[in-house]
């Protein structure tokens, strides 16, 4: 597009923009193509439209947004609320590029009453409207199934798939099942238990899917007391049983205050990338409802614009009639005959930490499921945190970490481990022999290894890494640097993971100077730093372990000239010790090891002058 298309365009849409009225309603953005590519909602369509169009819009995706719209549309509504629900509805229709996509990955579980003559109560995904009332549906399986045992435990109903008529029940066309034998069913097929009857149970089971467990509390306690009065006490002592069960559920469920009636819950959760809205609904103070949904950004979205697209996507998914919305800030919608509540404590504040604990385990879960399909997906995600820490140039791909090991300056020895991708890479892993240092002195031992170990890279023009990790604090770590900067001229990131007095990792540093990272003691990419400064002292003190141990096996039969260990093993087996071999006589290691060898070892050990 020439600058003066482009000029043309824009005179065009602020054309338009000058002529929008200052009501609430939709506005509709359409590309070149007269597709729409992006809906909204505003309580002032000219003041929320022109301000796409201000020089001052600084969010890159906005500017990215105006630069494809070639025309606008707009709907003039009522209200705030009826614009939210046609921006809802529109968004569902066309999908547009720009918008936040709802994304519905799992098919959640609902129970559905069927629409027989005599109706089953069943788990299903399918939702198919013309078959039945469907309740739900139910993020968690297991509340589902304890709902659904409840109402089989208190009214029996048929879990039969025949197709029932009432003509068959009164020709005598059924046949009771196995269910009613082991008293499951109360057998309506053949006429045991009534039309009346059952249907009266539906009816109960429905106000429990609903969450009016109190009312259907009181009607069978009344009920109860009438068949008592009447002195019916066999069928008073039916319905005692099913007050007792229904009560014991309710009493295990209820969580807050009884007097918490039809209300809403919603909270968010959210990222770069995604946002996640959870929805609790509370009826009679038992939470009857739990559901997350997630948004994907497209234009840097922010908390208060998708949380009320969720209040509105939710509540009509739900038919929700609630008139008290509890949320964790006041959101700017206004909904007829509804109040948003922003609780400090007490039980409602209660009710919003868990659907904020619902909304954090579900991002949690579905980070789990994504990693799990795609392995590499969470080292990426720790490799691009570890980058947003330290502002590193590059991701972290190829990560080296050293350390020391010695006894008093004995044996001194150094290691360097090698991380890819977050991962061990053992086959890179290298060990040094300290060879210019005497004594215990960790920088100068430092300074040889780092110095060693990438002279020969860049020597050999091999890779250098993206990250270099001293096991210690600010010393270790200038020390490092003057290698790498100083004296080699390289430029490699530098970071150090210094430990408390306890000899626990408790800080990352980085910079020169060094600065204390923030970083959660228990988050994944402390585990991973800190199996990286584990994985190099372990290399180190198992690689200074052998070399004390091959000395300390080290035999004074060793250094005689002509004996192999083939012979000194020999002498060991038959005298046991250096001592008792240097006292014997030469008859004695003759026998052993023969007349030429027991001579070399015999004059080692009584030198000629000597004797």
């Amino acid at each position: 597009m020439t600058k003066e298309e482009n000029e043309k365009r824009l005179t065009y849409l602020k054309s338009i923009v000058s002529r929008l009225p200052e009501k609430p309603g939709s506005y509709q953005y359409y590309d070149e193509n007269k597709t729409i590519i992006y809906v909204g909602k505003a309580k002032n369509l000219k003041s929320r439209v022109s301000s796409y169009f201000h020089a001052e819009v600084d969010r890159f995706k906005t500017k990215v947004l105006v630069s494809k719209i070639h025309d606008i549309s707009y709907t003039v509504v009522n209200s705030e609320e009826d614009a939210l629900l046609l921006e809802n509805a529109l968004i569902k229709k066309y999908n547009p590029r720009y918008n936040v996509l709802l994304k519905d990955g799992k098919t959640y579980p609902s129970i559905c009453i069927t629409n027989e003559f005599f109706p089953r109560i069943i788990s299903t995904r399918n939702i198919e409207k013309k078959w039945g009332t469907y309740y739900g549906p139910y993020s968690h399986v297991g509340s589902m199934n304890a709902v659904l045992k409840l109402i089989r435990e208190i009214y029996h109903p048929r879990t039969c798939k025949t197709p029932m008529t009432k003509e068959g029940v009164e020709n005598g066309k059924y046949k009771v099942c196995l269910d009613y034998h082991l008293k499951k069913c109360l057998g309506p097929c053949m006429g045991k238990q009534s039309y009346e009857d059952y249907q009266k149970n539906i009816l109960q089971a429905r106000e429990i899917l609903k969450g009016n467990t109190r009312q259907v509390l009181r009607d069978l306690k009344e009920e109860m007391l009438k068949l008592a009065d009447a002195l019916r006490f066999e069928e008073a002592e039916e319905i005692r049983q099913k007050y007792v069960a229904l009560d014991g559920f309710v009493s295990s469920s209820e969580i807050v205050s009884h007097t918490i009636n039809n209300v809403d819950v919603f909270s968010i959760t959210s990222d770069e990338k995604m946002a996640y809205i959870n929805y609790i609904h509370v009826s009679n103070g038992v939470i009857n409802q739990s559901f997350t949904i997630e948004y994907k950004k497209k234009l840097e979205e922010t908390d208060e614009e998708l949380l009320q697209l969720g209040i509105i996507e939710l509540r009509q998914r739900f038919k929700s009639d609630a008139k008290e919305i509890i949320v964790p800030e006041m959101v700017d919608i206004e909904l007829e005959n509804v109040t948003f509540t922003i609780p400090q404590r007490g039980d409602k504040k209660k009710l919003l930490d868990l659907s904020i604990l619902n909304g954090k385990q579900y991002k949690f879960d579905r980070l789990k499921q994504a990693e799990k399909l795609n392995p590499e997906q969470k080292q990426t995600r720790l490799m691009k945190e570890l980058q947003d820490k330290l502002h590193l140039p590059k991701l972290p791909y190829h990560i080296e970490c050293f350390d020391n090991s010695n006894i008093s300056g004995t044996d001194a020895v150094a290691s360097c481990v090698v991380f890819k991708g977050m991962k061990p890479s053992k086959k890179d892993y290298k060990h040094f022999n300290i060879k210019t240092v005497e004594g215990p002195d960790d920088y100068a031992s430092m300074k040889e290894v780092v110095h060693r170990r990438y002279t020969r890279l860049k020597d050999e023009e091999q890779p250098l890494p993206d990250l270099i990790i001293a096991d210690g604090g600010k010393g270790q770590m200038e020390v490092i640097r003057e290698v790498i900067q100083d004296e080699l001229d390289l430029d490699i990131p530098i970071a150090g993971l210094a430990k408390d007095d306890r000899h626990r990792t408790n800080e990352l540093l980085y910079g020169f100077p060094p600065i204390h990272v923030a970083l959660k003691t228990d988050s994944e990419l402390f585990h991973v730093l800190t199996h990286i400064q584990d994985e190099v002292h372990r290399f180190a003190i198992e690689f200074h372990r052998n070399k004390r141990s091959k000395r300390a096996l080290h035999s004074e039969l060793d250094n005689i000239k002509g004996i192999g260990p083939k012979t000194r093993d020999e002498l060991l087996n038959a005298l046991k010790t250096v001592k008792k071999i240097r006292e014997a006589e030469l008859t004695t290691l003759s026998d052993i090891i023969g007349p030429a060898k027991a001579k070399i070892v015999f004059e080692y050990f009584q030198p000629q002058d000597e004797k």
